[in-house]
């Protein structure tokens, strides 16, 4: 997945965006670059007001903005529902604006649908979900906004520093849960 170009505004012929906020996007990025199916990803903000999102902004948590990643899929490959059973299993979608010690909106968990076909899918994994959870799911089910593509050196950021302390605690375990459950829709793995 290359970063030297930015995903196109619009996904390539038969295939679709999908577009998640579950905490940190180093996280959903390194997981779903591994997803069979998922032809590109890129982290991100969306959901808020500014209309021109920085990084240190957005960890303010004064844009409104959620850290987000959008991924352009082959649903040949890989359904959209499949995408959202992988999103619950890699985040706790129970807390509110929090992931594990990441505090703050910008962490929400967040599907932000493309079609009404989107929503309606999101909504039927949701009811699924809340089987294996104990306390309420509280994913917001919104309309995609407009997307801001995250500063350069937040792309690929796991690939490129797999030995960074936040890496090594808490990108690798998700990235081990998504390959341990998620093993038939796997790539060839870049990070081992």
């Amino acid at each position: 997945m290359s970063i030297e170009h930015p995903l196109a505004s619009e996904p390539r012929p038969g295939h679709q965006f999908a577009t998640l906020g579950g905490g940190c996007f180093w996280c959903l990025e390194a997981v779903y670059e591994e997803v069979q199916g998922v032809v590109d990803v890129e982290s991100g903000y969306a959901g808020g007001h500014e209309p021109k999102p920085t990084y240190a902004a957005v960890c303010d948590g004064t844009t409104g903005h959620a850290e987000i990643v959008r991924l352009e899929f082959d649903p040949q490959q890989i359904s959209y529902r499949e995408v959202l059973e992988i999103f619950f299993v890699i985040h706790d979608p129970t807390t509110l604006n929090r992931q594990g010690n990441d505090s703050g909106t910008q962490y929400r968990s967040v599907i932000f649908f493309h079609s009404d076909d989107q929503r309606q899918v999101a909504q039927d994994v949701i009811r699924e979900a809340q089987t294996q959870w104990n306390k309420p799911i509280v994913t917001q089910v919104l309309p995609a906004p407009e997307y801001h593509r995250a500063e350069k050196y937040h792309q690929e950021y796991y690939r490129h520093n797999p030995a960074a302390g936040y890496c090594m605690f808490v990108v690798s375990p998700k990235v081990a849960k998504f390959r341990k459950t998620f093993t038939a829709k796997r790539k060839n793995s870049l990070v081992d």
